[in-house]
């Protein structure tokens, strides 16, 4: 059975965005359409992952389109609305992920071409659409329960000697400690760009100052410019003190998550405004990365000792956001608390390779989201070997898939139905595909 998934595509090449590519209009979905670019970039990004060029996926890709497109058009009659929280959690949540993936937050801006904020601001309309899309398609499931004994048949049925294998997986909870910026440091970020404003107010180039010392890869390229962004596309502090500037004014020294700025209005239309900006990040000395060590090995000594537990330890010290969930890390791709082993970073799965259950680590170096580096220690709560699936092991897991079919069926009923009301127009392009769904086809001449 074909399983829909909503198209969640949020960052792509830049090779990608380089090609060049006829835009026109490939299929209508009530007052929803889907252009020929959308198909392409999906498409394009499916290879770009390393997948081979099956004659099916275009199709597969257009029909998930469809299906997203009209699960929007239903959310927006049906008066659906997602927070402006909302939409920052989730897109936060993805450069975070994408940030993993890449190693660094500067890393990211770079491959990207752009700085985070700009990034931000260019798929918020995206995200928007793609929530409405999800909390559509949760309320067409809501409520939807399996009991035991369908479980149990949902098993049952399925062919013995195709039984899934449940990959190698753990558990595991961490304590974060990053090092403390010193005050020394910190006023000398903000001397030099003190000396920059005065630079500039003599006559010298923003562009220019930007381009050379913004610690923003993404934007000092572009001579510090972000272009034009909306009320809630910036990160607080910084919009505040972007929406107060008049003319070319320059803003005092800002300070953000990111580090400390200066901000130049470039034009303000409406409610829309174009700022440049010179950002500076302090930076942490060796020395306060040794005291974080010696820190971390305190605590390390504490919990071996049984004088305090690593649970209370993560609440009390750890400067990561998991210490609100007793240091257990979740797993972004799937909401659980297991991650499969072959899927952690190198450095952390030699680590835990060699660990027991409720053993923790000596302490570990990593690097955080925004790139700086902090020392952490792991404790493994939970670890299972690759087997193939039982209803006493992964019990947990063979419902979810039992829940998933019967959420399917109800979708795929929901899908005829709003099929049936729904104006659908697929042009000639379109026609030779087969879909899963009956859905309405047009031939334009």
């Amino acid at each position: 059975m074909k399983r829909y998934t909503l198209v969640a595509i949020l960052l792509f090449s830049n090779q990608l965005f380089s090609q060049k590519i006829i835009d026109g209009v490939e299929a209508i979905v009530g007052d929803e359409v889907i252009l020929t670019s959308d198909i392409q970039t999906q498409y394009q990004q499916y290879l770009a992952q390393g997948y081979t060029n099956r004659g099916d996926i275009k199709c597969n890709i257009i029909e998930d389109l469809l299906y997203q497109k009209l699960l929007l058009n239903q959310a927006k009659l049906d008066s659906l609305e997602v927070s402006n929280k909302e939409i920052e959690s989730e897109l936060e949540k993805r450069i975070r992920y994408f940030i993993g993936q890449v190693g660094s937050k500067e890393k990211l801006e770079e491959f990207y071409g752009k700085s985070i904020i700009q990034i931000k601001s260019e798929f918020r309309d995206l995200i928007n659409e793609q929530l409405l899309s999800q909390k559509m398609q949760g309320g067409i499931t809501a409520g939807v329960k399996v009991t035991p004994s369908e479980v149990k048949k949902y098993f049952n049925n399925l062919p013995k000697d195709s039984l899934p294998t449940v990959e190698a997986e753990v558990e595991i909870s961490q304590i974060v400690l990053k090092p403390e910026i010193s005050e020394q440091e910190k006023q000398r970020v903000k001397s030099k760009l003190e000396s920059f404003k005065d630079r500039i107010i003599k006559g010298e180039d923003f562009k220019v100052l930007a381009t050379l010392y913004s610690d923003d890869p993404g934007s000092a390229k572009n001579g510090g410019e972000l272009g034009f962004v909306g009320r809630g596309d910036l990160v607080p502090a910084f919009e505040a003190a972007a929406y107060k500037l008049k003319g070319n004014e320059i803003s005092k020294i800002i300070k953000s998550e990111f580090g400390y700025h200066i901000i130049q209005l470039i034009e303000r239309r409406g409610e829309q405004i174009n700022v440049r900006h010179i950002l500076l990040k302090p930076k942490v000395s060796s020395t306060q990365l040794l005291e974080t060590k010696q820190e971390i090995e305190k605590i390390a000594i504490q919990i071996s000792k049984g004088e305090i537990t690593f649970e209370k330890a993560a609440l009390d010290f750890s400067d990561d956001e998991s210490k609100n969930n007793e240091g257990l890390l979740i797993n972004p791709n799937s909401g659980s608390s297991m991650f499969v082993m072959k899927d952690l970073d190198p450095n952390l799965y030699f680590v835990i390779e060699k660990m027991k259950e409720d053993e923790v680590s000596a302490p570990i170096i990593m690097q955080t989201a925004d790139g700086e580096k902090a020392y952490r220690l792991i404790k493994l709560r939970k670890k299972t070997i690759a087997h193939t699936a039982n209803l006493i092991d992964d019990y947990d897991k063979i419902q979810n898939a039992s829940l998933s079919e019967k959420r399917q069926k109800i979708i795929n009923d929901w899908l005829k139905e709003k099929i049936a009301q729904t104006y659908i127009k697929l042009y000639v392009e379109l026609q030779g595909c087969t879909f899963n769904q009956k859905w309405v086809k047009v031939e334009i001449n």
